[in-house]
């Protein structure tokens, strides 16, 4: 399991697999299997099953699309015109306590690479 640097909400391109070129937002991030669920990527058709519950409540039966999940290596974040790799830097902010003084602290900001703007 490796550090995942792509975030819920972000835009990423795929860069490998059946899905290559798209372009889509991070639906979700599952960390434990270091992959990530891209909007509109990676779509496979599911068979689901009629369940009755009675009434209009009743979930109706079957083939659903619906993206899989894709590889964290796979998928590279959208910056600016193109893609970029992710860094880190630290950066002097000034906070407050509750009793109203300040303290200087650091804080991590993701970076692109490419551009070193803030992402």
């Amino acid at each position: 399991m490796s550090k995942i640097n792509i975030r819920k909400g972000d835009t990423v391109k795929v860069i490998a697999g059946k899905s290559k070129g798209i372009e889509g937002k991070v639906i979700q991030v599952l960390r434990e299997e270091d992959r990530v669920i891209v909007e509109g990527a990676n779509l496979v058709k599911k068979h689901t099953k009629t369940i009755d519950q009675g009434g209009r409540a009743g979930k109706t039966g079957g083939i659903v699309t619906t993206e899989a999940p894709i590889h964290v290596s796979n998928v590279m974040l959208v910056s600016g015109k193109g893609t970029t790799r992710i860094g880190f830097k630290r950066e002097e902010v000034s906070k407050r306590r509750a009793d109203g003084s300040t303290y200087q602290a650091q804080r991590s900001v993701r970076i692109a690479r490419k551009t070193g703007d803030e992402i």
